[in-house]
C-alpha cells in the first residue's frame, strides 16, 4: 500500500493560484514540496509584489497566467488561474492549494490524494475548522450563510460536504479537463456540483485537515463573493440560467 501511495504522489501536480501573496506563498510552496509531488506550480495572476520571486526561490515552477495559455486572453478571477494551471499540469492528479494559508498543516498533498486509491473517487475535498479573529469558530461566513443553504435546498445530497468552498482539494486530471471552470470564487462549488452531476455523490471524498487559518476578509469583500457563489449554483440547476454561466471556461478536453 505504501508503494502505491508513493507512486500516486509522484504523479501529482500541485497548483497554487496566487495574486499578491508574498507573505505566505513561500511557506505554502515549501510545505507542498515536502510531500515530494511531481511538481508544484504557482500560477501568478500578474502580482505586483514579490509573490513570483518568493515562490520561485522556494522551489516552485512559477507560470505567469498569460503564458500558460497565450492564445486566450485572460479574464479576472481565481477560476481562470486554476483552469490555466490544469492546462500546464503534467500529473495524473491535481491538488489545488490556496496561496494565503497561514500556518498550513503538513502533508496536505499526501492527505488529499490518499482517497484516490479508490478508483471510484474523482474529487477529494478538504474540511477543517475555521477560526475568525480570536474565536476558534465563526470563519467561512460565505460557506455557512450562502453555499450550504443553497446546496441543502437545491442539491440535498451535497449537504454532507462540510466545506464546499474549500480551496484545498484534489481532482483526477482527466476529470478536471472535462469540467467547466466557473469565473472567480464560484470555481470550487461549480466543480463540486459538476462532478456530482456526472459521477454521483459517491465519487466525492472528504479529508479532515484540522484547522484552516487564512486572511479573513471584511464584509464588503464577502458580499460579491456570495453573489458569485449563488449564481454559480443556480447555473447548475436545470431550467435556470444566469449571465455568469457565459463566463465559465470550457472543458480543456474540448479545446484543440
Amino acid at each position: 500500500m505504501r508503494e502505491r501511495f508513493g507512486v500516486t504522489l509522484s504523479r501529482t501536480s500541485v497548483i497554487i493560484p496566487a495574486l499578491n501573496e508574498e507573505d505566505t506563498v513561500a511557506r505554502v510552496v515549501t510545505l507542498a514540496l515536502a510531500d515530494n509531488p511531481l511538481e508544484v506550480i504557482v500560477i501568478d495572476s500578474e502580482s505586483t509584489d514579490d509573490t513570483a520571486r518568493r515562490a520561485r526561490e522556494a522551489g516552485a515552477r512559477v507560470v505567469d497566467w498569460r503564458e500558460a495559455m497565450p492564445i486566450h486572453s485572460t479574464r479576472p478571477g481565481k477560476g481562470e488561474a486554476l483552469w490555466r494551471g490544469v492546462h500546464v499540469a503534467r500529473g495524473d492528479f491535481v491538488v489545488f492549494i490556496d496561496a494565503d494559508l497561514i500556518e498550513p498543516r503538513p502533508h496536505i498533498v499526501r492527505d488529499l490524494i490518499q482517497p484516490f486509491r479508490n478508483p471510484g473517487v474523482h474529487l477529494v475535498k478538504a474540511h477543517y475548522r475555521r477560526p475568525l479573529h480570536s474565536s476558534p469558530t465563526g470563519g467561512g461566513r460565505v460557506t455557512e450563510l450562502t453555499a450550504k443553504p443553497l446546496l441543502r435546498a437545491l442539491f440535498p445530497e451535497l449537504a454532507q460536504i462540510r466545506q464546499p468552498l474549500s480551496g484545498e482539494y484534489a481532482l483526477r486530471t482527466s476529470v478536471a479537463r472535462t469540467c467547466y471552470f466557473a469565473a472567480g470564487y464560484g470555481v470550487e462549488i461549480g466543480l463540486l456540483i459538476d462532478v456530482y452531476l456526472t459521477f454521483g455523490v459517491a465519487a466525492i471524498a472528504q479529508v479532515d485537515l484540522g484547522v484552516r487559518r487564512h486572511r479573513n476578509r471584511p464584509l464588503a469583500e464577502l458580499a460579491p463573493m456570495a453573489e458569485v457563489v449563488t449564481r454559480t449554483v443556480l447555473d447548475r440547476v436545470p431550467g435556470i440560467s444566469t449571465v455568469a454561466r457565459a463566463q465559465d471556461r470550457p472543458p480543456l478536453a474540448t479545446l484543440s
